[in-house]
């Protein structure tokens, strides 16, 4: 099967397909693609010869946009068994087949029926097919093919990123690079030029340049001025075809602003300025502003002021705002219009970031002087002194003069002054002032101990002009005289030893007072002299402001006497010297060997003492019902339950027995041993009282000679038959134990629990100096001793 296509529209184009032409008109006009084996008509065996080949043509061109009234010709099929009979029916798939193009099934000619656009698709994939058409077998193998859309030059270039913003510094140099532009051109870029694009410019002359193929802008002057000019429009071009007649173009716009640099020194406006100043200026206020020009912009236009030299420049300081970059005149010291009535200063301004590429341009910085003049105003009087400080005594009387304020005023005019007190506190009311004088007096008797220093505001103003006013603190001193007597420091706690020897500092004192310490830092401590010599105690002086109490006997005796009182006379070292007496309290208490106290019967009168008479009759009132209760708990028990046998000895003496076979109280019998130990300590009738006996003992009469010559084994057996006789005890065994001492000594006993009730006149003081083997002894006895005396 051959392809034929007539539309040849280059020239090369042309030459394939004449090429084609001749080269088909020679092989019967087709383009054969052939297997090696060929298929005959039915009922034909199959030849294997080898077949021709022929021009393969695999590919047709189609114009896109077409806009003629008929079909437009893409080219032709043909197959080497077509004989132009008709026999042979061509079949066209694939993509637009049957919609876009359309083939005459019997010539195999190809149209196609609509526009088409290259930039949408640029090619179409098909498939032919030659098939017999009385038995639609096929007579050629299915080939495949491509039909190409042809690209004309129907797409302008476009520039996808504009419109653009850019920025170049200022005085930049000729040629320097400011943007690129690239525009993009819908058309194939590999046939002809219909996407070939050159820029040009065409607004922005003489102060840019493009390069027309790379679309570079440059700028084209030197030295573009900002403050010239700013802002720039410049519209670029871009056309196809080489720039050629006939192509297509378009356009974007590109906004080039001019960025500072600084190329402009400061400027001032004048050469000289004037500025008025009150002298009543506060120090440390703005008096004014001055304010050099500078054409740059931003950090360009910074500057520093400076006072570079003058007369005031020790009176004046100058900042600046970096807001506004203005420079603030201050005051630095106050103003008199009396002493300087004008100052001048020459201000420098100068920017504070230097380009030097533009140093040729300066210098970038400028000089103006500054002229000012004060202005008189009519100022308050003004005091000699910024404060006053006066003295007076304490319990001096009302009226006595402190000290003298004197102000003046500072004007030519020289107005009298008025002086008086600003009474806004308590404080001002405890003075006066001559208003003519300004001597200050007191209006009350002050106590320094109770407040040493007092502040008072004094005022004053022109007689001419009262509106006027100034003020000055005024601080006034309250000396001291010796009027306060000295005082013990503090309550002192003071405790002897009882083995306390003679000349021991048992306590150490001091004093105090209330006036200062050239009234009263110097005391002297003795005893009251209106007293006789005390012969217990004594006082040293220290000559330090301080005392020791000394003791003078060897020993103290709490039973003998536990608080002794010591009468105090302190003096201080005024003028004249006072003095007060003072009483201390000694308590005796007991010791150890290193000197700690171990008890003071002052302890307890201290603790009772500090107890409330409420507090008191209640423990009395709990105290005497608890003896109520307890004697009538006594009295009822020994009208209920009396003693089984009747004894003098101890009730401790009895042997309980238990008998774990029994049960209730019936297992438990008491028995009363002592009789059994000391057969002569029994009584004559011994009985159970706990039931009525209905037989008698049999050893309930026996005279006393006989109970001390009984024997013990037969005073046992008594005893035995007597419990064996008994009818009111329990029914079962019991053990009883006896035992016997033998006589009672001649001598008695030696137990040391029974000599608290001898009486005896022996001092045992003795026994607190035998050490601490005997501290015990030495304790007991000394109670003991000390409960007889009370």
């Amino acid at each position: 099967m051959r392809i034929t296509s007539t539309s040849c529209i280059c020239p090369v184009l042309v030459c394939l397909c004449f090429v084609q032409r001749c080269y088909g008109a020679a092989h019967h006009g087709s383009i054969k693609v052939t297997r090696n084996q060929t298929k005959h008509i039915e009922g034909e065996t199959e030849v294997h010869h080898r077949p021709k080949r022929g021009w393969v043509w695999n590919q047709f061109f189609v114009l896109e946009e077409h806009m003629g009234p008929d079909p437009q010709y893409v080219g032709k099929l043909h197959s080497n068994s077509d004989k132009g009979d008709g026999s042979v029916k061509y079949i066209l798939t694939g993509e637009g087949a049957g919609t876009i193009f359309i083939i005459d099934d019997t010539t195999g000619d190809i149209h196609s029926t609509k526009s088409l656009d290259r930039e949408q698709k640029t090619h179409y994939v098909l498939h032919a097919q030659a098939i017999d058409r009385r038995t639609n077998k096929p007579l050629e193998p299915e080939s495949e093919f491509i039909i190409k859309v042809q690209d004309i030059n129907d797409n302008a270039p476009k520039f996808t990123d504009g419109p653009y913003i850019v920025t170049v510094p200022e005085m930049s140099e000729m040629g320097t690079s400011v943007l690129q532009v690239t525009a993009t051109d819908a058309d194939d870029p590999t046939y002809g030029n219909s996407a070939r694009v050159v820029y040009s410019i065409l607004q922005g002359q003489p102060y840019f340049s493009v390069d027309p193929k790379t679309g570079v802008i440059r700028t084209a002057l030197h030295n573009m001025d900002r403050e010239a000019r700013e802002h720039y429009s410049v519209v670029i071009q871009a056309k196809d075809m080489a720039g050629q007649v006939g192509g297509l173009s378009g356009a974007t716009t590109v906004n080039i602003t001019l960025t500072d640099v600084n190329d402009n020194p400061p400027r001032f406006p004048q050469k000289h300025y004037q500025l008025y100043v009150p002298e009543s200026a506060q120090v440390g206020s703005a008096v004014g502003k001055i304010k050099a020009n500078d054409a740059d912009t931003g950090s360009n236009a910074d500057m520093k002021y400076t006072i570079i030299n003058g007369d005031g420049s020790g009176v004046f300081s100058i900042s600046t705002d970096k807001e506004t970059r203005e420079g603030i005149l201050s005051l630095k010291k106050p103003l008199n219009y009396e002493k300087k009535k004008s100052y001048t200063l020459n201000i420098e301004g100068a920017n504070t970031h230097l380009d030097f590429r533009f140093s040729h341009l300066g210098p970038f910085k400028d000089v103006t002087m500054l002229k000012i003049i004060v202005g008189d105003v009519d100022e308050p009087p003004l005091f000699t002194m910024p404060f006053y400080v006066m003295e007076v005594y304490e319990n001096s009387k009302i009226g006595t003069p402190v000290g003298t304020v004197t102000a003046h005023d500072p004007d030519a005019a020289n107005s009298l002054v008025r002086y008086f007190i600003d009474h806004n506190t308590e404080e001002d009311s405890y003075f006066t002032i001559d208003s003519s004088t300004g001597t200050i007096k007191t209006a009350k008797i002050f106590d320094r101990e109770e407040t040493p220093w007092y502040n008072i505001t004094v005022a004053a103003s022109e007689i001419d002009n009262p509106r006027l006013v100034s003020h000055v603190p005024v601080g006034v001193r309250i000396l001291d005289v010796n009027d306060n007597p000295p005082e013990l420091a503090r309550d002192y706690d003071i405790v002897v030893c009882e083995n306390t020897k003679p000349g021991q500092v048992i306590q150490t004192i001091a004093a105090t007072d209330k006036d200062n310490s050239a009234n009263g830092a110097r005391f002297h401590f003795s005893l009251d002299e209106g007293l006789s010599l005390n012969p217990n105690f004594t006082l040293r002086n220290n000559e330090d402001n301080t005392a020791s109490i000394l003791t003078r006997r060897r020993r103290y005796s709490r039973t003998t006497q536990d608080i002794y009182y010591l009468p105090v006379l302190i003096s201080d070292g005024g003028v004249p010297p006072l003095s007060s007496s003072s009483t201390l309290t000694i308590r005796v208490c007991a010791c150890e060997r290193d000197g700690r106290v171990r008890t003071c019967h002052a302890e307890a009168f201290l603790s009772s003492a500090g107890l409330s008479t409420g507090a008191l009759i209640a423990i009395l009132l709990c105290v005497v019902i608890l003896l109520a209760i307890v004697v009538l708990f006594i009295t009822l028990r020994r009208s209920k339950k009396e003693p089984l046998i009747i004894s003098e000895e101890d009730v401790r003496e009895n042997v309980v027995t238990y008998d774990d076979e029994g049960g209730g109280e019936e297992d438990t019998e008491a028995f009363d041993i002592t009789a059994l130990r000391n057969p002569s300590a029994a009584e004559e009738l011994k009985y159970r009282r706990d039931v009525r006996p209905e037989v008698k003992p049999l050893s309930r009469h026996h005279p006393s000679s006989s109970l001390d010559s009984i024997d013990v084994q037969e005073f046992i057996k008594q005893r035995l038959a007597e419990a064996d006789l008994d009818p009111s005890v329990p029914p079962y065994d019991s053990l009883q134990t006896y035992a016997y001492e033998g006589h009672r000594s001649e001598a008695g006993s030696i137990s040391s629990l029974d000599s608290a009730t001898t009486h005896s006149d022996q001092d045992y003081n003795y026994l607190g100096d035998w050490g601490p083997e005997f501290k015990k002894l030495a304790e007991l006895y000394g109670e003991i001793e000390s409960e007889r005396t009370t």
